[in-house]
């Protein structure tokens, strides 16, 4: 079982690349492209990062049993 700072960490590093990506991808399907768009996609990072962090610190044990659960 993984130690509590490589739990944090690994949560800090995965949202932060999981809510930059979908934040982008939502914003722009969402909005298109306008001169608003990096101001407006920034602003649903930073709601969105913290809970996605959160999300992932609680779900990753979940996921990880799951999936040795599931395979063999």
């Amino acid at each position: 079982m993984p130690s509590l700072k490589y739990r944090i960490v690994f949560t800090v590093l995965l949202s932060f690349f999981l809510s930059i990506l979908m934040t982008l991808w939502v914003t722009y399907i969402n909005l298109g492209w306008s001169e608003h768009f990096l101001a407006d996609w920034a602003k649903a990072f930073l709601w969105a990062w913290p809970a996605a962090a959160v999300i992932s610190f609680f779900s990753a044990p979940i996921a990880q049993k799951l999936t040795t659960k599931l395979l063999p």
